[in-house]
């Protein structure tokens, strides 16, 4: 955990402006001003009153990349429209959201005063649930969403970009879907991006704040659903501390995505549905069918650190270093034969004697929690190494037949199996 620092007194939200294809959003840490853009491409015009209203759920939550640089204890959100369900998504993001932020630097946020708001107008839209959108971060969990989705359904992706260039490995990913894609470039202000040593720093809930630009962008062109590729593993915490669960994937959680419909039906009705297409199956399943899928073995990338905002320390191939890159390994290790596994990564961090402590960790056996990464939970990472090591190509790596001897491991077809609820409507399923 980190050292505290001196937090600041209070942080406002001074407003959005919204223009045809442009969000900017303006906020106050104790007269320090800091400012978001969002540009869209592809999509309609942000104005109506519906893609208006969604544009200020996201405000909501976008003001916590900024309010985490001095964590005050009070929060005013000025003339920001705010309903009941509004309020319950940005106290748990605020406190499940930066719950990893909170343990790290050592602080809490559980008495965190929110003042200010006005109620908001519900905006009702007429949307078309045969169309849906996808955001798709080039690894095989979007992957796999875009391949299972009911071809009778109209796709299109959402692809997020920071203002400093888009990602080369993620377009060409998306190239391979052959789907449309509906684009927005993030413009996060410099001072977060390069901050000073007096202010705080930590993980933000982002895939909450994508999820709801996703939902503009879907609105502004009559979609009526965003499909998340959120796995039943994003829910398990990383690790307790006394009451509170810390949760890395908070924002990609059933009880997130709960807290966002909530919010987004009170906002614009029931016609926008927002759900993981993923959310009962294992990280085990998506790597099983992706491994069917070889048309994009070559082009995938789930490394981190190839999605950095800076374009000039982007690592051009997988790192093999990486907590992501070794759980990927993992993962795809029973159903990919470790020649081609090997070609298509272009590194092999299961072989690699100084990944075994992280190994370890990912397993349960460790002697830190699960990683602070987007894993599966200790069981489904056991259940793959077991797999895994009883493959006679990996039988010259003991080290994974010494570890899986002492890992507690479920069966490899339980994990094929659905597990758990899913929010995900019928027509959405084959």
């Amino acid at each position: 955990m980190g050292t505290m620092t001196q937090r600041a007194r209070r942080f406002t939200y001074v407003g959005l402006e919204v223009t045809d294809d442009t969000l900017t959003a303006n906020f106050d840490l104790d007269g320090r001003v800091f400012r978001e853009t969002v540009v869209f491409a592809g999509a309609g015009s942000l104005r109506p009153a519906p893609t208006t209203a969604v544009a200020q759920l996201w405000y909501l939550l976008a003001g916590l990349s900024y309010y985490k640089v001095g964590a005050p204890p009070v929060i005013d959100l000025g003339d920001t429209p705010v309903g009941p369900h509004a309020m319950a998504l940005l106290h748990a993001a605020l406190v499940d959201g930066l719950g990893e932020f909170a343990y790290r630097n050592d602080l809490t946020l559980d008495d965190v005063v929110v003042e200010g708001g006005r109620a908001g107008v519900p905006a009702a839209a007429a949307l078309d649930p045969s169309r849906v959108l996808i955001p798709f971060g080039g690894g095989i969990d979007s992957v796999v969403s875009v391949e299972t989705l009911p071809a009778h359904l109209d796709q299109a992706l959402f692809i997020v970009s920071p203002s400093s260039g888009r990602f080369a490995v993620l377009d060409q990913t998306a190239a391979v879907t052959g789907r449309p894609i509906l684009r927005a470039t993030r413009a996060i202000d410099p001072q977060v991006l390069q901050p000073r040593d007096d202010q705080l720093r930590g993980h933000v809930p982002v895939t909450a704040m994508i999820t709801l630009l996703a939902a503009l962008a879907a609105l502004s062109t009559g979609r009526g659903g965003v499909v998340m590729s959120n796995e039943h593993s994003a829910s398990v915490p990383n690790l307790r501390v006394g009451a509170r669960e810390v949760n890395h994937q908070w924002s990609k959680s059933l009880a997130a995505e709960d807290l966002i419909s909530a919010a987004l039906d009170e906002a614009v009705g029931d016609s926008l549905t927002v759900a993981s297409l993923l959310r009962d199956r294992s990280e085990l399943w998506v790597a099983e069918v992706f491994s069917r899928l070889p048309q994009y073995h070559q082009v995938f990338r789930s490394c981190n650190r190839a999605f950095t905002q800076d374009p000039a320390t982007r690592a051009a191939s997988w790192c093999g270093e990486c907590d992501k890159c070794l759980f990927i390994d993992l993962v795809l290790a029973p159903f990919v034969d470790r020649a081609a596994l090997r070609a298509m990564l272009g590194v092999e961090p299961l072989s690699d004697p100084r990944r075994l402590a992280s190994l370890a960790d990912l397993v349960g056996l460790g002697e830190h929690h699960k990683p602070f990464e987007c894993v599966g939970d200790p069981d489904e990472s056991a259940t793959a190494l077991a797999a895994t090591a009883h493959l006679a190509t990996w039988r010259d790596v003991p080290a994974l037949a010494a570890l899986a001897a002492r890992t507690p491991a479920g069966a490899l077809d339980d994990l094929l199996e659905p597990r758990g609820p899913t929010r995900a409507p019928a027509h959405w399923l084959r």
